[in-house]
């Protein structure tokens, strides 16, 4: 394919299918934790860490990544204060982080083009060094699901049973929080800080709606996430449209589209 031929598409199809995949196991456990919103929330701190280096003059992917760790760990921190309402923590942090992104985006008047990339996501946006940042991310991601697989699944379905069993559920809910906004952060350059949660999100809520098992979700969550981004990035080429958006409405056709041959499937049998 002619688009191969280029080195920003060679480092966006790599970026993208590594982040694909990881953002989709991900996706399946917030789904099951019921805190779909947790990836969204990040990805909107993230902009006060991007905000923050354009204003020091700093990389705005590695003050992003920061950024979107601290506010990870800052939910686990908040959520103690609010034992009954733990979904209150994530509205605060939320706010938090979209008021200092404004305030240093006002105190900057010359970045609104250099917001664009990291907004709605830009293929050109992903240099070597993103790259090697999402390697790195997708390696840390895949040893962390994979180690803590079994913990991770019963603290998903029942933490109180998990914390009888003697599991360390505190320490692995920060775990996976930092998780979160690790793979939250390196997924900005390919669909952007605004869609970011679409990567996460809808390939998972497909898997879980159409899956019959655990494992079987996982499986199809990512096959599902790989299709949308390699196709979202195809289609972005060859039409001109941004990538996240692009990549975020075929992952919401997919969607649709398997919900309703669900439903059909459910009605001849």
């Amino acid at each position: 394919m002619e688009m191969l031929h280029y080195d920003f598409m060679q480092r966006a199809f790599c970026a993208g299918g590594l982040i694909a995949l990881i953002a989709s196991v991900l996706g399946v456990y917030l789904m099951l934790r019921r805190q779909a919103l947790m990836a969204d929330m990040l990805s909107h701190v993230s902009l006060a860490g991007v905000a923050a280096g354009v204003f020091f003059n700093i990389n705005p992917t590695l003050t992003g990544f920061v950024v979107a760790v601290i506010g990870a760990v800052a939910v686990e921190v908040v959520r103690k204060f609010y034992t009954t309402y733990s979904e209150v923590s994530i509205a605060i942090i939320m706010i938090g982080g979209l008021s200092l992104a404004v305030v240093l985006m006002s105190m900057n008047t010359g970045v609104s083009k250099s917001f664009t990339s990291y907004l709605f996501g830009s293929v050109v946006a992903v240099s070597q060094t993103e790259l090697w940042l999402m390697v790195f991310v997708a390696l840390i991601g895949g040893v962390f699901f994979y180690l803590f697989r079994r913990p991770l699944y019963q603290m998903t379905f029942d933490e109180e049973t998990a914390k009888s069993a003697g599991l360390p559920v505190q320490w692995l809910s920060l775990g996976f929080s930092i998780m979160t906004g690790m793979i939250v952060a390196a997924a900005m350059p390919i669909v952007g800080v605004l869609l970011v949660s679409s990567l996460i999100v809808l390939p998972a809520a497909l898997a879980i709606r159409i899956a019959r098992s655990f494992n079987t979700a996982l499986i199809i969550s990512m096959v599902i996430g790989l299709i949308g981004v390699f196709s979202g990035l195809t289609a972005s080429y060859e039409l001109g449209t941004p990538p996240g958006g692009t990549i975020a409405l075929l992952l919401f056709m997919i969607l649709i589209i398997g919900i309703m041959v669900k439903k059909i499937v459910r009605k001849i049998h």
